[in-house]
């Protein structure tokens, strides 16, 4: 039985308005007095109503996530810290997916729909900054690179300093041909821009050249991308001693290619990738990666976002940078 307002009420001895107050965090409240509903509050495993709450506030309680694929390991975990972090607001998340075209995002942008969520934390692939600015939606977090210095608060990873710090691991192992996997001299593929760069930043330091022929574009980081730019590399007669993936998934598909062409990871070719899935952990070998802080990342965001809710509106967005970490395992040992 879901007891009320009354029934904490009765049980401590005072009225509902003492019990509101203590429940709603209300400070003039005599210690005595506040002890004793906070008793009968656990006594009776009482838990408030978020929705009346929330009408009574204007809001509906619900958030918005909207990436472009839910397929993708990677959102599918940062997905799952999101609802962790928004439960602790008494929030509900709705995910969407917008498979990264444009109109869908301008729709989940402009708040999905009316009066139905209070914000949106949102990965575009295809809108800009200006399609953001013609937009009068819900308060709104960006995630990823796709919109730098936005309408709209921001946290992104240091996807340049990860790439040069994986990039360099794999030279420090002695590897001197390392490929690039994931490529994309498309709008929407500003992440991988900055993770070539940072590829090619390591290359610069450590002398060596940059050969656009161990430099594979892919139309998108799923795994079987992953498998077709590895056996386009070999067919090719381009052999690398190493392989940088833009993503894990792209890394998966590429160990199941060296695996057909008979070749050792990572005696023959050391292996790394980006996002730390879980998958990498259990493929064989298991994989070397760069681990964002995908926790980092959801709390950041809600956190963000409670804020605008809060009152903060008119505040100058804020970008914030979440930390990642390189993590080698056995692709690289």
């Amino acid at each position: 039985m879901r007891h009320r307002l009354k029934d904490v009420a009765e049980r401590a001895g005072v009225s509902v308005k003492t019990v509101s107050n203590v429940v709603n965090g209300y400070q003039h409240v005599r210690p005595d007095t506040r002890a004793r509903v906070e008793a009968a509050l656990a006594e009776l495993r009482y838990r408030p109503n978020l929705s009346a709450r929330n009408l009574r506030k204007g809001r509906t309680g619900v958030i918005a996530l909207a990436v472009p694929e839910l397929d993708i390991p990677y959102f599918a975990e940062l997905a799952r810290h999101v609802v962790a972090a928004a439960a602790d607001h008494g929030w509900t998340v709705l995910i969407d997916q917008t498979g990264g075209g444009r109109e869908r995002e301008r729709v989940a942008a402009a708040g999905i729909g009316d009066h139905l969520i209070d914000g949106l934390i949102f990965s575009p692939l295809s809108l800009t900054a200006d399609d953001l600015t013609d937009l009068d939606g819900v308060p709104m977090v960006l995630l990823g690179e796709r919109v730098d210095h936005g309408p709209a608060d921001h946290v992104v990873i240091d996807n340049v300093t990860a790439a040069r710090e994986v990039t360099a691991h794999l030279i420090g192992l002695g590897r001197r041909r390392i490929a690039a996997v994931g490529a994309q001299p498309t709008p929407e593929g500003a992440g991988a821009r900055l993770r070539l760069a940072g590829y090619t930043a390591a290359l610069t330091e450590a002398g060596i050249g940059y050969d656009e022929r161990l430099v594979a574009a892919t139309p998108a980081w799923r795994r079987a991308d992953g498998a077709a730019a590895l056996r386009h590399l070999l067919a090719s007669g381009t052999r690398p001693d190493a392989v940088f993936c833009f993503s894990d998934t792209l890394a998966l598909g590429a160990l199941r290619a060296l695996h057909e062409a008979g070749l050792r990871v990572p005696t023959d070719v050391a292996v790394a990738g980006f996002d730390d899935i879980e998958d990498g952990r259990f493929s064989v070998p298991t994989l070397t990666t760069v681990a964002p802080d995908k926790e980092r990342i959801a709390r950041l965001a809600v956190d963000l976002l409670a804020g605008r809710l809060g009152g903060d509106r008119d505040a100058p967005p804020r970008e914030l940078t979440a930390p990642h970490r390189l993590t080698p395992r056995e692709s690289t040992a």
